[in-house]
């Protein structure tokens, strides 16, 4: 009876065991089960907002691109170079003044210069035969906006007898200039950065060389739109200032009127022959120096005969005084 009850007592306390370790099983295993539910459920949260977070940020950078590129725009369209035509004008002109007045009149032309702002350039005077100042260039520059009025004002100090206007546009080749420079300038700011940045003395050389091929370049440029910008600013006028030309007929006959026709004549056929003379001048010493060449040749060799000859006398008359003898 007691071996019966102590048997009943070990199968209920296995049993309980038992039991017990099932219930634990079970509950680990929903416990795992929701841990892992509840991991998973955090990573899909964690990768659901870095997903927001990245829409967020492509979104913030494309309003941020798209706003940047609005001002870069309405920059440009602000800041843009209104380009105001570049033309060089420039003048030619002939004027023919009276007789006696060509020094009046090539002061009154520097006067008009001097008038509109502007300068004689260059100034060229010639005389007559009889040393008399009666004709003469004049380059003057005026600023752009006055070359119509100086013209104006030089067609009335004397007799027009021809005038060219013509005017260079220079606009586009002014705009590549200022294109260029900017690029050059561009290229100058990063090799100075490079320059402060560099650590060897290698590096900083080379950097210099480049840097001085820039620099070379943008002082080419800058002198080109100079004198593009001088150019235009200043127009050119070159006037010819002329007395009338060409000798007075000499008026009536008679014995004087001829002496002076003559006189002219032989005079003009001198001249000619002077000019003749000296035109072949190197001729004629070339010809002499060749005669005096053949001249001496000739003489050498006469003198030679000469002796010679003299020598075969001199023997024919030794052999005569020696037959004698014997």
């Amino acid at each position: 009876m007691k071996k019966k009850l102590f048997y009943v007592l070990v199968m209920l306390i296995l049993a309980a065991f038992s039991s017990s370790i099932i219930l634990a099983g079970c509950a680990s295993s929903k416990a795992s089960e929701s841990g892992a539910a509840l991991s998973k459920e955090a990573n899909t949260v964690q990768d659901a907002s870095r997903v927001v977070e990245s829409a967020q940020t492509t979104e913030a950078g494309t309003a941020q691109g798209e706003q940047a590129a609005q001002q870069d725009q309405n920059q440009s369209g602000s800041n843009l170079p209104v380009i105001q035509p570049k033309i060089i004008k420039s003048a030619a002109a002939s004027i023919e003044v009276a007789k006696g007045t060509f020094e009046e009149n090539m002061v009154k032309v520097t006067k008009i210069a001097e008038l509109m702002g502007g300068y004689v350039s260059n100034t060229e005077s010639y005389s007559d035969a009889d040393g008399k100042l009666t004709s003469g260039r004049i380059v003057i520059r005026v600023p752009g906006e006055k070359f119509n009025t100086a013209i104006d004002e030089i067609k009335k100090a004397g007799e027009l007898k021809s005038i060219s206007i013509s005017g260079q546009d220079v606009t586009q080749e002014y705009v590549d200039l200022g294109s260029r420079l900017k690029n050059f300038e561009a290229q100058e700011k990063v090799l100075l950065d490079l320059m402060n940045k560099s650590t060897n003395v290698k590096d900083s050389i080379e950097v210099q060389k480049e840097l001085s091929n820039v620099q070379g370049e943008m002082e080419v440029i800058k002198g080109r739109m100079n004198y593009l910008d001088n150019m235009v600013g200043f127009s050119t006028i070159d006037v010819i200032v002329a007395e009338p030309t060409g000798a007075p007929p000499i008026q009536g006959g008679g014995f004087v009127n001829a002496i002076k026709r003559g006189a002219e004549g032989a005079i003009k056929v001198l001249n000619g022959l002077a000019f003749f003379l000296v035109a072949i001048s190197p001729i004629l010493a070339l010809a002499g120096i060749v005669l005096l060449i053949i001249w001496g040749s000739i003489r050498s060799r006469n003198k030679k005969r000469a002796k010679r000859a003299a020598e075969a006398a001199i023997l024919a008359q030794t052999a005569k005084t020696v037959e004698k003898k014997e």
